[in-house]
């Protein structure tokens, strides 16, 4: 069985849960996020501050999907809380990030600059112009929004150009050798 699954989701005293027919709303501080769940593969219960996930029957697909509807519900509260960030840096001569307004512009290398517009419950950080800080309250939302600003110009193997996440090691590859002929 999942070990995943078998953990409860502890619930901050400034987060508040409805669970209705297949649909789970979570509110707090930060906003609000809902997730539909299947509720014949699995059952949601609150008990003293927690929520626990159980799987309705024993079968391999239900045994899935409570360790995945879990882990969904446990970022939803983490992000109507505290909320997810990732950081990014842009590695080049040239390259740099500016906000304009609420949306992003990003000069990596390009003739034109590339505008990364905002979505709903997210905000942009640009704290010097190497580093971009995205920020929201879904971690879905976010890992994409930061994949896609990444994708703009990903990081090269011989010189790192390029934007990468904050914690990502570039493997460097050697260039070209002069060969020196023998005669």
């Amino acid at each position: 069985m999942s070990r995943i699954g078998k953990k409860p989701v502890i619930i901050p005293a400034d987060v508040e849960i409805k669970i209705d027919k297949g649909n789970i709303s979570v509110k707090g501080k930060l906003g609000e996020l809902s997730q539909k769940f299947d509720n014949s593969a699995v059952k949601l219960s609150m008990e003293d501050g927690r929520l626990i996930v159980t799987p309705v029957s024993d079968s391999k697909e239900n045994r899935a999907k409570y360790g995945l509807y879990r882990s969904l519900i446990n970022n939803m509260v983490i992000g109507v809380s505290s909320g997810f960030s990732k950081t990014l840096k842009i590695v080049g001569v040239g390259y740099r990030a500016s906000k304009k307004g609420d949306n992003l512009e990003v000069l990596a290398g390009y003739s034109n600059p590339v505008a990364v517009n905002v979505l709903p419950g997210m905000s942009f950080e640009v704290p010097d112009n190497t580093t971009i800080i995205v920020k929201g309250i879904n971690k879905q939302v976010v890992g994409e929004m930061a994949a896609n600003i990444r994708g703009i110009r990903e990081p090269e193997p011989y010189k790192g150009k390029g934007i990468k996440y904050e914690d990502e090691v570039i493997r460097r590859k050697v260039g070209k050798t002069a060969i020196t002929s023998g005669t």
